[in-house]
């Protein structure tokens, strides 16, 4: 799928599905649905995949090799066997930065600066320096495991799973070192959740004033909660007045957010109001710093999100990151131990993406937007709703037959009546551009010389 376009590989012909794990509750053991998958992957990488080649006509070898392992936050916990984002050690590339506890809390936040008269056990390491973060390394990953699973009894294992941020092997462990990345390398971020859902709710939240606030912290000295009242249902007025000038090519444009946003908003609507319509509509309402701020983080993101993305986007989106996520600390957070919550999981994860690009490609090419919309694309399919898991392991089985039989033969695919897939009546205009008919909007009935005409 990585040698396609990240405009192609998300279609419903270029998806391959391996397998359902059913619902709706979580499985006891994801190993036990994993396995059967990993053992043909294995037994592939082993033999060697034959694939027929038509144009030097005979047969090629292949070894498969597993790039990326992709889930959500949730997800990846149990896939890479580590302790997850609100653990000591929460990053899921396990860079080694520590977080910092609240006061009496049981989760940890990973914080870049020490907040002032804070003396939480185990929490207190001084500044980390947002510019030199340390390193994910592949070597350190597989000597703590080796610790943990050294674990005498359960006290110590779950001393060591604190420390070192792991709570199992993953099963992913077992495949050949020569055919994948290996972890912690081969767990890559997600920047669909991260851009279009975790940060743009960070963000909405502190602007709104509805994220939480631990005593004694007050809500009225938040400079940056502005959009309350009427500025905010004026604000979400102007989102739907953006409309017309939205082109068609972003297809699905937000609604008024100060309406939908707990109705139904959705990721696409996110980043085009957060990345798109936010630095025009927020400025003047946000103050100065906050709004600046702001913009670093769009700059970054909309580097991120690129198809392309040249040495000089990485270097600029690395300091515009890193700026932003410095700056966030001080002017939300200020070094106040009430406050360390407002450093979520999706902080830390931005100020990778810079790094993962150097390391495997562009963000956009790796994330879960193609899962997302296969699961979407299945459940409209479902047909039989008393019992749905059983109906979506068939429908997928139905079009992986599908997929495999146009692979083998092309002609089944077919070109559309008009050939070349095109419209009735249209005309190719070639370099991605096509000249459709005219065509009312409406229907009406016709005058009887037009229905002669016709």
């Amino acid at each position: 799928m990585l040698n396609l376009s990240p405009a192609e590989h998300y279609k419903k012909k270029r998806v391959f599905i391996g397998g359902f794990i059913p619902g709706p509750n979580n499985p006891k053991n994801i190993n036990s649905f994993l396995f059967p998958g990993l053992q043909h992957l294995v037994a592939l990488q082993k033999e060697r995949l034959r694939i027929w080649d038509a144009v030097l006509q005979c047969e090629v070898e292949s070894k498969v090799f597993l790039t990326l392992i992709t889930a959500d936050g949730p997800g990846m916990m149990h896939v890479t066997g580590m302790v997850g984002y609100h653990g000591k050690h929460g990053c899921h590339l396990y860079c080694g930065m520590q977080g910092c506890c609240e006061h009496h809390g049981m989760h940890y936040f990973l914080a870049l600066l020490k907040p002032l008269n804070y003396n939480v056990l185990g929490c207190t390491h001084g500044d980390i320096d947002v510019k030199n973060l340390p390193v994910p390394s592949h070597k350190q990953y597989h000597e703590n495991l080796c610790i943990v699973i050294l674990s005498s009894n359960n006290s110590q294992y779950c001393t060591r799973c604190l420390e070192t941020g792991i709570s199992k092997p993953s099963i992913f462990s077992g495949l050949d070192p020569s055919s994948t990345l290996g972890l912690p390398h081969s767990a890559g971020s997600d920047i669909m959740h991260l851009a279009a859902l975790n940060l743009t709710d960070l963000m909405i939240s502190l602007w709104r004033g509805t994220i939480d606030c631990t005593r004694p912290d007050d809500k009225s000295t938040w400079d940056w909660a502005v959009l309350r009242g009427d500025v905010w249902q004026d604000h979400g007025r102007a989102v739907t007045a953006a409309l017309h000038y939205l082109p068609s090519s972003f297809d699905h444009p937000p609604h008024n957010i100060a309406d939908k946003l707990t109705s139904g908003y959705k990721a696409w609507e996110f980043l085009l109001y957060l990345y798109g319509l936010g630095p025009g509509l927020l400025y003047g309402i946000l103050p100065d710093r906050f709004f600046t701020n702001y913009c670093k983080l769009v700059l970054g993101i909309r580097l991120m999100n690129q198809h392309r993305i040249s040495e000089a986007n990485v270097r600029d989106a690395h300091r515009a990151l890193l700026s932003f996520a410095q700056e966030f600390e001080l002017f939300y957070c200020q070094c106040l131990p009430t406050c360390i919550h407002f450093v979520c999981p999706c902080m830390h994860s931005l100020v990778h993406l810079p790094h993962e690009v150097l390391q495997i490609g562009p963000p956009i090419c790796s994330s879960q937007w193609t899962l997302e919309r296969t699961i979407g694309n299945l459940g409209k399919e479902i047909k039989q709703h008393s019992n749905p898991f059983a109906n979506l392991s068939q429908r997928g089985i139905r079009c992986t037959r599908a997929n495999a039989l146009m692979a083998i033969i092309p002609d089944l695919e077919g070109n559309g009546s008009s050939g070349g897939g095109l419209p009735c009546g249209s005309k190719d205009l070639q370099n991605g551009y096509i000249l459709l008919h005219a065509q009312d909007k409406h229907p009406k009935s016709l005058r009887e010389c037009e229905a002669e005409a016709l």
